[in-house]
């Protein structure tokens, strides 16, 4: 199976917001971990709360995430100030589905965020959304494996 996401793009900082807003886009569903924060971290870095704060100005935001930990979660819960889907079982689209009805959301107005092809992206482009697949927010401190896992899994992306 090839994917093709909507934007392929260096990191979530090379988001064009304003070509978003002129395509009609009013929702930005993001992946969690190695998207908009550090894996396992539950911390979010000073330029992606500043980032994510002027995102939030113009869109509806909200994390969509496979992490099922509940120490994790209530540690990210406890520093987010939006929205927060988690053990989301992506690829599959009924929790988003849920949510996006919960949220009065449009798929066709919304763009989902993520560094995964095969969970973010299938599962973006299965709800009806726009795609933007990212490379890891910390990508240039990522062990050797996993960036060997990254490609791997890319090959899965139609250019």
């Amino acid at each position: 199976m090839f994917l093709k996401p909507d934007y392929n793009l260096e990191n979530i900082y090379a988001i064009d917001l304003e070509g978003l807003k002129t395509q009609g886009i009013k929702a930005i569903l993001f992946d969690l971990d190695s998207t908009i924060m550090a894996s396992k971290s539950a911390k979010y870095s000073d330029q992606t709360l500043e980032w994510l704060e002027k995102v939030k100005k113009d869109f509806f935001i909200a994390v969509i995430s496979n992490n099922n930990n509940q120490e994790y979660i209530k540690k990210v819960k406890a520093i987010t100030t939006f929205p927060t889907v988690f053990d989301a079982k992506k690829p599959k689209i009924q929790i988003g589905e849920k949510f996006l009805k919960d949220n009065n959301i449009k798929p066709s107005e919304t763009v989902m965020v993520g560094d995964r092809p095969l969970t973010d992206v299938w599962f973006g482009k299965k709800l009806g959304c726009k795609t933007i697949l990212v490379d890891s927010i910390t990508a240039k401190s990522e062990k050797k494996i996993v960036r060997i896992v990254r490609k791997l899994e890319r090959l899965c992306v139609k250019p």
